[in-house]
């Protein structure tokens, strides 16, 4: 996939048939809609593109706004790779764009820019200044400028549109497997081992304590999960336990993720560490005390490996 960024030298790519979106997460209801597009522009000898945004719009036009991302942009990137399209214009969301009609967007962005012949929209999709304008506008103006227009179906699961939105409300409750379904792939988490209080490997439960890269990023329900683990950039998973919570038990401080990577005994600081969620196991709850939890956390390292059996190492080391 070709990845283009508008600056002066650039010149306009082959024509081709596009969609525009955020595209947070990538998850089934964008890959159906990609599928459509990728399907419409080979037919007709001409590219796929997907044209989307470095930032949340909306983080540009309101300062105070927390987008919860499910996918940074470089993982967008990696995702939109993988359904097939040709080419991504990854442009740069700024006031000046922000600015823009979608007449002018569609005229000297999609048209005069990237070469777009045919523009595919999305069900509930809308752009340009304010997000006045709508699909029978987005089709009057293509017709004056020589852009077929055309609006594609959404994908259901249950009768309920897939969307980000939809995506974001079930990570909020801890229901990541039916987020994973919706996605077509586990959520993941990744960032860097920081230094942390020690408690778990105080209990026998030695964790990572993860600061994610991206203080953006959606962080699911407080709670305990089954989750893979990959350390740097080894591709291999790892069967680990995540807790997100503030440890009640102990000070109910500030809300951390650690990890216990079960079988691992290297040392993690500074490292790279990435977290799929697998499922999800139990609320974050209070103990009575530390031996307490500590049974608790044996009894959840059993669910974990009932879970993961087939990942990694699935026993704890002699």
């Amino acid at each position: 996939m070709d990845v283009i960024r508008l600056s002066p030298s650039v010149q306009r790519p082959a024509p081709s048939v596009a969609t525009v979106g955020f595209f947070d997460g990538v998850h089934r209801g964008h890959r159906y809609l990609l599928a459509h597009v990728c399907d419409v522009a080979h037919g007709a000898g001409l590219r796929a593109m997907a044209v989307t945004f470095d930032s949340h719009p909306r983080r540009v036009l309101r300062s105070d706004y927390r987008p919860e991302l499910l996918s940074t942009t470089d993982e967008k990137l990696a995702l939109l790779a993988q359904t097939g399209i040709d080419a991504c214009a990854l442009l740069h969301f700024d006031e000046q764009m922000a600015s823009l009609s979608a007449r002018d967007f569609m005229g000297q962005v999609l048209l005069g820019r990237l070469g777009v012949r045919r523009l595919v929209i999305g069900y509930d999709n809308r752009f340009g200044h304010g997000r006045a304008e709508g699909f029978d506008d987005y089709v009057r103006y293509g017709r004056e400028m020589g852009m077929e227009v055309e609006r594609w179906r959404p994908m259901e699961m249950g009768g309920v549109g897939v969307s980000s939105s939809v995506v974001r409300s079930l990570l909020r409750e801890g229901e990541v497997a039916m987020a994973a379904r919706c996605l077509g792939h586990a959520y993941s988490i990744g960032g860097t081992v920081a230094e942390g209080r020690h408690v778990g490997g105080q209990m026998g439960f030695p964790t990572a304590n993860l600061v994610p890269d991206c203080p953006d990023k959606l962080i699911p329900a407080r709670g305990v999960y089954a989750v893979e683990a990959r350390v740097d950039d080894n591709p291999e998973p790892l069967p680990a336990m995540t807790n997100i919570g503030r440890r009640p038990t102990f000070d109910n401080g500030e809300a951390t993720i650690e990890t216990h990577i079960i079988g691992f005994g290297g040392n993690l600081y500074g490292r790279r560490l990435s977290i799929s969620f697998v499922a999800r196991l139990r609320d974050e709850r209070k103990f009575r005390s530390a031996a307490e939890l500590a049974n608790q956390l044996r009894r959840d390292l059993q669910a974990v490996k009932e879970r993961l059996g087939g990942v990694g190492q699935a026993n704890e080391p002699e």
